[in-house]
C-alpha cells in the first residue's frame, strides 16, 4: 500500500510542479496575472511549488526504503521522473497551443520505461 501512496502523492506533486515550472507561461493567456511582474509570477510560482512540496516530501518519506517505504533512492527519482514525462505530456496536450508530441518524443519516452525496466530488474 505505501508504494500505491508514494506513487498518488508523486502524481499530485508533479501537477504542482508543472504548474509553478511552466503554467505561468500560461498565465496571462488564461487571463491570470496578465499585468502581473517578474517578481509576481515568481512569488506565485513559488507558492504552487510549496504545494508540490507538501506532497513530494511525504511521497518521498512514505515511499522509502529508510522510512519502512518499498523503493531505494534511485527508483524513487526514476518514478518520479515518469511521473514527470506523463503529467508533463498531458499538460503540453491539454493546455499548450502549438506544440504537440511527436515520434522523436514517444521514442525517447519508450527509452525512458526501458530504463525504468532495468532499474527496477536489477
Amino acid at each position: 500500500m505505501n508504494a500505491f501512496y508514494t506513487i498518488l502523492l508523486l502524481f499530485i506533486s508533479n501537477i504542482f510542479m508543472t504548474f509553478a515550472w511552466y503554467g505561468h507561461l500560461k498565465f496571462a493567456e488564461w487571463g491570470w496575472f496578465k499585468n502581473a511582474g517578474l517578481i509576481t509570477i515568481i512569488l506565485v510560482s513559488w507558492g504552487i511549488a510549496l504545494l508540490e512540496y507538501c506532497f513530494q516530501v511525504p511521497a518521498n518519506r512514505i515511499g522509502s526504503q529508510e522510512h519502512g517505504g518499498t523503493f531505494s533512492f534511485l527508483e524513487l527519482k526514476i518514478i518520479q521522473e515518469v511521473i514527470t514525462l506523463i503529467v508533463f505530456s498531458l499538460f503540453l496536450i491539454l493546455f499548450v497551443k502549438g506544440e504537440s508530441l511527436n515520434y522523436n518524443h514517444l521514442i525517447g519516452f519508450v527509452f525512458l520505461i526501458l530504463a525504468v525496466y532495468f532499474v527496477f530488474k536489477g
